[in-house]
């Protein structure tokens, strides 16, 4: 690896941990010439799938996208980076994990959306009134009073399953 101070690509690992879930090894390097130290993430490339547009165009996934609005959406909101990135890693997961080479834009929203409900609810709308571009005020509303008859997903992970392998970590 480079030293991103001096250019010289004598460097050694000072220290590795798993970072995001364990889907990312986080590194703490040392350059030998200039005594700096960094920190470098690695994660495994994931084929991901291309994104059929509304339009019908199939063009290539693209992260910073995503991560862009989920970030616009969450501007001056109270939450961390660590867990937006593990959000953005949960979707991206879950677009492997649907195994298909092809994937319409509409699933890609749903599952931000998803994942932005659980990290903070005004995101959440700031992101749904986009994306679902709510005709009028009672379109809005609609979606609003949905949001407050469900349970919010840190409530819902305290509830006990109904039934005994909704929950793994639980023993029958």
């Amino acid at each position: 690896m480079r030293c991103p101070f001096c250019g010289t690509d004598d460097t050694k690992v000072v220290d590795s941990r798993l970072a995001n879930d364990g889907y990312m090894v986080r590194r703490r390097r040392e350059c030998q010439h200039c005594s700096e130290r960094f920190t470098t993430f690695e994660s495994a490339e994931l084929m991901m799938p291309r994104v059929i547009k509304n339009d019908g165009r199939r063009e290539p996934f693209d992260e910073t996208k995503m991560r862009s609005g989920m970030q616009v959406a969450l501007e001056k909101r109270p939450v961390n980076t660590e867990d937006v990135e593990a959000a953005i890693n949960h979707v991206k997961r879950h677009l492997v994990e649907l195994g298909e080479r092809e994937v319409p834009s509409r699933t890609i929203g749903e599952l931000v959306m998803n994942e932005l409900r659980a990290l903070d609810q005004v995101a959440f709308v700031r992101f749904a009134s986009v994306y679902r571009s709510f005709e009028d005020v009672q379109a809005f509303r609609k979606e609003l009073d949905r949001l407050e008859r469900e349970p919010h997903p840190e409530a819902r992970k305290q509830q006990l399953p109904l039934l005994p392998d909704e929950n793994p970590k639980r023993k029958k």
